[in-house]
């Protein structure tokens, strides 16, 4: 109670000091007493594509927001981060620069690094390997306009996963753009953009580099990023998408220390310790290689039938010097998804059904050495690994009287993997293909006038182990674990007021979890994975956002967003040798989180947005003795942007700092250490300055 009551304090603290650097301007714009301007869509009504027809954020039945890039001024460009903690349920962390966790309304104790049971689209292309794994730090900040991020199990449409969905995409609109950012740690990105073409011919190039030195010892990063999307509309009914991505990066890793290790020097990298070697003797790092091209094929067959066929490839070559050994990964994938859908509308009654099939096969070699200095050694494991996965799936949608909207569809679900070690003899295969499943979805929304309206949602969710939990860094191969799988009861309720200027959000859900999948870590540092009793995640959310349009002020326009997740997840039956965790809080997630941006334009082109996010503390252990502290953040950024409308011209000069109190914190918290080694450095205060240019062509 009392660190509840603490947060709460600190919660006020940090609205309050935007709210005081924001009122006197904001009194200022309230004085002009001429009629107000409304713009016709606000940042919330936004179509959301995914679940059902493209509808606005107000009657979609899945729990998605998004992260519209074109307001670009609303985040960090340096980072991700940003983003992705704006929304409620959703924690995003970089455990050094380039190293990337992700998980939604869930923990991180499936995820020691690396993105896993998250599933992931880019342009329609699964970006979740068949190994379900998923490689986020591949992608730029240039590689994609929105993000669609769904909370809840997904598996009606998406196949399994317990974790949630994120779907990035790219628009097309004919420009050329080049931005520069510099700052703190010696930060270097460069982003470049050409979209060229016409309506019935599309093409958008994009390149990205992006380096830093880091903010803690061993911590430098390169990446270069290309990728290239092509759209031609072969005729009135058909048309065909293609894309392609690469990118080539290099990151240091650190290594997590102990509480001591971290009160006596937190920029420190590892140590050495017993016969392990320090992460800089180890010269510990990941250099990654990805290439990912697909090709979409879109018909309409007729008035009601439209068909949608993607074929894909993808590689990732992996190579990770660690204080443990030399792994050297090699992973090849192919797969493919179509859809048929049906759609009728008549008067305020739609219908619409949707069936398909996705199927993914990976072929990957995963050789581990020992570690020299940096360079492989003498082998110790070659294993290769057959994945195959996929599901079929159906669902329909339905509105009546443009009041009710229901959503019911399920997928059936397939997993088999096979890893054979070669470098043993006799040869032997260890395979295990997992039950298939049902993962059925139903969802009811009742639309209360035209700026109310409440749904209900349940569904289950699926997953079976990652080739990373089956073939863990231990390297003893473990085809006994299950798949997880609970059911999720969801909540919404969602409103907007001021013709459409306030907008707000309230969910509730509870999601109950069998089998769960979590993360354990011997005495030499290696992780693996048990199928724990079970766990009941349980949570409130609570969204809003403002936006108010002024006239005849120096105030253009006022937007406000916020975000508060309560998080209430337990162990419902947990047993570890003959100690008891039922009960006891899952580590790796904070109970409470709460984000605050606020963006405010001027009429000639300056704009100041300031921003905050604050934590509470984290278990950092099944038994919960050992947590992270709470922390504080608060970042503001100054621009000016400057447009020549009929040149097509347009500049932005902007300059920022984060974290402003220079606060330390852990961020990326290692789970389970049985060593106490929990704790990674997060970035001090630090500045960034960007300016951007860019040209746009009729269409």
């Amino acid at each position: 109670m009392v660190e509840r009551a603490t947060f709460c304090m600190k919660i006020l603290s940090g609205i309050k000091i935007g709210l005081c650097l924001l009122l006197p301007i904001f009194a200022q714009a309230q004085s002009s007493t001429d009629t107000l301007h409304f713009p016709n869509n606000t940042l919330e009504n936004v179509t959301v594509h995914g679940y059902e027809f493209g509808r606005t954020s107000l009657i979609t039945t899945s729990g998605v927001k998004q992260i519209r890039l074109n307001n670009a001024d609303l985040y960090n460009k340096t980072s991700l981060l940003q983003g992705f903690n704006s929304i409620a349920g959703v924690r995003m962390e970089e455990r050094s620069p380039g190293s990337y966790r992700i998980n939604i309304r869930g923990s991180s104790l499936r995820s020691p690094f690396g993105v896993r049971n998250v599933k992931v689209y880019w342009n329609g292309i699964t970006l979740t390997d068949a190994g379900g794994n998923t490689y986020f730090n591949q992608i730029a900040y240039n590689n994609f306009s929105s993000i669609n991020i769904y909370k809840g199990p997904a598996g009606s449409l998406y196949g399994a996963g317990t974790g949630g969905l994120i779907m990035m995409n790219t628009a097309w609109k004919p420009e050329t753009k080049l931005e520069y950012i510099t700052g703190s740690y010696n930060l270097q990105n460069v982003f470049f953009e050409h979209a060229f073409g016409s309506f019935n011919n599309q093409n958008k190039i994009t390149y990205a580099h992006n380096q830093s030195d880091g903010y803690r010892d061993h911590t430098n990063m390169r990446r270069d990023n290309a990728s290239w999307s092509s759209r031609v509309k072969i005729s009135d009914k058909q048309e065909l998408n293609a894309y392609a991505l690469f990118t080539n990066m290099y990151y240091q890793t650190p290594g997590a220390l102990t509480l001591n290790e971290f009160k006596a020097d937190p920029k420190a990298a590892r140590p050495a310790a017993g016969a392990f070697p320090s992460a800089e003797q180890a010269k510990a790092a990941i250099y990654q290689l990805n290439f990912l091209t697909g090709l979409n094929n879109d018909f309409q067959i007729d008035t009601h039938w439209k068909n949608s066929t993607m074929l894909y490839a993808s590689y990732a070559q992996i190579k990770n010097p660690t204080v443990r050994n030399y792994e050297k990964r090699s992973e090849p994938n192919v797969g493919g998804r179509t859809a048929f859908s049906w759609e009728k509308k008549k008067n305020k009654n739609a219908y619409k059904w949707q069936l398909g099939a996705e199927y993914q096969a990976g072929f990957f070699d995963t050789r581990v050495f020992t570690n020299k200095n940096g360079e492989p050694g003498t082998l110790q494991t070659d294993d290769d690994n057959k994945l195959h996965t996929g599901f079929a799936f159906t669902q329909i949608d339905l509105v009546f009287n443009d009041e009710w909207f229901l959503t019911a569809g399920t997928s059936f679900n397939f997993n088999k993997v096979s890893i054979t070690r070669v470098n043993v003899t006799p040869v032997v295969a260890q395979s295990r293909k997992y039950d298939n499943e049902w993962a059925p979805r139903i969802a009811l929304l009742k639309k209360f006038g035209e700026h109310f309206s409440a749904n209900a949602v349940v569904s289950k969710g699926y997953s079976p182990p990652t080739i990373a939990e089956l073939l863990p860094s231990t390297s003893i191969i473990n085809t006994d674990l299950d798949a997880e799988h609970g059911i999720n009861y969801e909540l919404n309720l969602k409103c907007s007021f001021l013709q459409n200027t306030l907008f707000i959000e309230l969910n509730g859900y509870r999601f109950d979890i069998k089998d769960a999948l979590v993360q354990r870590r011997d005495t030499s540092g290696a992780d693996y994975y048990i199928n724990a009793g079970g766990s009941i995640q349980q949570g409130v959310e609570c969204h809003l956002s403002y936006i108010k349009p002024f006239h005849r002020s120096i105030v253009d326009l006022l937007y406000l967003t916020t975000a508060y997740s309560y998080n209430h997840y337990r162990y419902d039956n947990l047993q570890k040798d003959t100690v008891d965790f039922s009960g006891k809080t899952l580590p790796g997630i904070p109970t409470n989180s709460l984000s605050f941006i606020a963006n405010l334009q001027f009429k000639k082109g300056f704009y100041w947005q300031l921003n905050t996010y604050l934590a509470s503390s984290i278990f950092l252990n099944d038994a919960n003795t050992a947590k992270a502290d709470d922390y504080q953040l608060l970042g503001t950024r100054i621009g000016w942007q400057k447009a020549w409308k009929q040149k097509g011209w347009e500049s932005n000069l902007y300059a920022g700092i984060d974290n402003l109190f220079d606060e330390q914190y852990s961020l990326g918290n290692d789970l389970n250490d049985p060593r106490g080694r929990y704790y990674n450095l997060a970035p001090a205060r630090n500045f960034y300055i960007g300016i951007s240019f860019s040209y746009s062509r009729k269409k």
